[in-house]
């Protein structure tokens, strides 16, 4: 799964996308590993918790935020 920004049709320029970030590379390939081990099945609370921290670690990482300490309700 790739997700990439719409464009909008304001006068703000837009610029190419930067390089993922590595940890956004291997954030997007535990989420994979993660959504491909659960395929067809329930998934836990730990499970579902670890893949909420993924996300949360590959959006920031996509928009270079860093990676400080996170930590999922």
């Amino acid at each position: 799964m790739v997700l990439t920004s719409r464009l909008t049709t304001h006068s703000v320029p837009v610029f190419p996308a930067q390089p993922a970030h590595p940890s956004a590379v291997e954030a997007n390939d535990a989420i994979r590993a993660l959504v491909d081990a659960r395929a067809g099945q329930d998934w836990t609370s730990v499970e579902a918790a670890e893949y909420e921290v993924l996300l949360i670690e590959w959006a920031a990482a996509t928009q270079g935020i860093g990676s400080g300490v996170i930590e999922a309700a």
